[in-house]
């Protein structure tokens, strides 16, 4: 029981990473219909874009305040990726939005492949550490000499993630850029006729994809202490997996996935195999596709007529 628990906290933590992942996923993909598979390495990149800061902030600059420092990496990993993501868009979508559809996923597994050779090749192949930014943590109950615990770091993932959500929701759902958002899915060109300017929005949904992969990045960071180039892939195709589980265009499904599959991942790593713990989650990918194409908050595609 007292191993549950403690995969169960793990799990909890690693799907809120994998959460915010994939609503970029589902936010791209509710407004112009295209998976976004360079969102994975923009995750990858605002990881070392968090890194570098961390490391300037504490060894140059000399910042004692792990608080402080924390918070500002987490302003400047945001800002710089959404940066990014808002020159991908500009640059390697845009044009290419009319084309035929094959077209942007082509552009976006290319942008994919740059970002990651990109990182190779301006930080080297080999892992890079950072030295612990949160420490500490308590024990819920001890039993059988296995102590059940929760650490710091995971009540700050916890919490930045129900944060981010809520203020999300109220973004999409009353604000003016939402309503923007919610008429483009529903049709580009009406939404144009009433004075929507489709190109902002766009580029804003992107901006604020980017963000929310700022936010999981820094929080990887903080947990794992390590990142490398090829860490955009694997939890870039778990987050675009749990976007399917939920149903992709749901929000709430989005998170709902991404706790599922770090749930998944973390139960099969403490009860069988670790070695086959990404094919127990990419196993969910093929399962859902086949019984339940819409995921489980998802709406089945009407065709209009």
């Amino acid at each position: 029981m007292e191993v549950f628990l403690q995969q169960l906290i793990n799990g909890i933590t690693l799907g809120s990473i994998y959460g915010l992942i994939a609503i970029g996923y589902t936010m791209v993909f509710g407004i112009i219909g295209m998976v976004n598979f360079a969102h994975g390495d923009v995750f990858m990149v605002s990881a070392f874009i968090a890194l570098i800061a961390f490391l300037i902030l504490t060894t140059w600059l000399g910042i004692t305040s792990i608080a402080l420092a924390l918070f500002i990496v987490l302003i400047v990993a945001m800002l710089f990726t959404s940066l990014v993501n808002w020159v991908i868009e500009r640059l390697a979508y845009r044009p290419l939005r009319g084309s035929f559809r094959l077209a942007p996923l082509i552009s976006a597994i290319g942008m994919s492949i740059f970002l990651s050779n990109f990182v190779q090749v301006a930080q080297g192949p080999r892992n890079k550490s950072t030295p612990p930014m949160v420490q500490g943590e308590f024990v819920i109950f001890t039993q059988n000499d296995y102590a059940v615990t929760l650490s710091y770091k995971q009540l700050i993932i916890w919490g930045v993630t129900a944060v981010l959500l809520l203020a999300f929701w109220y973004l999409v759902a009353k604000t003016r850029l939402g309503r923007a958002q919610r008429a483009c899915e529903q049709d580009q060109k009406m939404a144009a006729l009433v004075g929507v300017d489709v190109d902002r929005t766009i580029s804003m949904t992107f901006v604020i994809a980017a963000a929310l992969a700022a936010v999981a990045g820094t929080m990887y960071l903080m947990y794992y202490g390590v990142v490398s180039f090829s860490d955009g892939f694997v939890p870039g195709v778990k987050a675009f997996t749990a976007a399917v589980l939920g149903g992709i265009g749901s929000l709430p499904g989005a998170v709902i996935g991404g706790l599922l599959i770090g749930l998944i991942e973390t139960m099969w790593s403490a009860y069988f195999s670790i070695d086959y713990k990404d094919v127990a989650a990419f196993s969910v990918l093929a399962i859902t596709l086949i019984f339940l194409p819409q995921g489980l908050f998802g709406r089945p595609d009407v065709e209009k007529v």
